[in-house]
């Protein structure tokens, strides 16, 4: 029972909270003046927008034998911030919630620059294969959806740690069924693209206009533009439309080999 109440002790004294009420603000710096004499510790370094999702997430995982302390806030501004001296981080958890894969891209090669050797893993609603391989491209150490346990949860953020990559069988599974489409649908154009632009190629084919390509890979207008542009050059196309017809007849052509 006392190492119950001591656990929760170190969840508050790292939890950010702007919003607190004077009384528990201060009882929580009595904590954290605590906590900061195991600096030398490293902790698990929790990242996430909503307060109540942060806390119930860091308790969630100490309460389940993590095995660290756990340091939860709101950004990485809010863990600059931090008075004293701050911990050692042995791994990151960014914790996007329902966010887009998109959006938590963007953020993953600050974080693994600034946390180095620390493994940045994230946590995410979404499955999206394209995505989570972009995010472990982008430096992630791994992803964890948020369908899988507690338990596997930990299991993955101790396999960062060790210098592994987790990702989940589902992922996997669809990432080789992914290839082997690849493989049978468009081997005229193996090679010939980058994993961007072959993403604008297949939104080409299906006639969407730049605002929904920009809108769907998460891109700035101009930059699919660009990538059109690029795209006609490899084709040698004179326009979208010409585009759009040589790429047919490459897949039309394929399906008939």
């Amino acid at each position: 029972m006392s190492s119950s109440r001591t656990d929760l002790g170190k969840v508050s004294a790292f939890t950010h909270e702007p919003h607190r009420s004077k009384g528990v603000s201060q009882a929580a710096s009595e904590e954290e003046e605590q906590s900061l004499e195991n600096a030398d510790k490293p902790c698990l370094l929790i990242l996430d927008s909503r307060a109540l999702g942060r806390e119930c997430l860091a308790r969630t995982l100490i309460n389940h034998g993590i095995g660290m302390d756990v340091a939860a806030f709101g950004s990485i501004d809010g863990w600059r911030d931090l008075k004293g001296n701050r911990p050692s981080v042995a791994a990151v958890l960014l914790n996007g919630g329902a966010r887009k894969l998109g959006d938590i891209e963007k953020d993953i090669p600050t974080l693994a620059s600034e946390f180095r050797p620390a493994p940045v893993v994230v946590l995410s609603d979404s499955d999206d294969i394209a995505q989570i391989l972009r995010v472990l491209e982008g430096g992630a150490k791994g992803f964890i959806p948020t369908s899988v346990g507690v338990d596997v949860c930990i299991e993955a953020i101790g396999l960062a740690i060790a210098g592994g990559v987790f990702v989940p069988a589902s992922s996997v599974v669809a990432a080789r069924h992914l290839i082997e489409t690849e493989k049978h649908a468009a081997p005229p154009l193996a090679g010939m693209f980058t994993i961007r632009q072959a993403e604008v190629v297949e939104a080409l084919r299906k006639g969407k206009a730049n605002k929904i390509i920009a809108y769907e890979l998460n891109l700035r207008e101009s930059t699919v533009k660009v990538h059109i542009r690029t795209i006609m050059k490899k084709l040698k196309a004179a326009n979208r439309t010409e585009v759009a017809c040589k790429l047919n007849e490459m897949y039309s052509g394929d399906e008939h080999t």
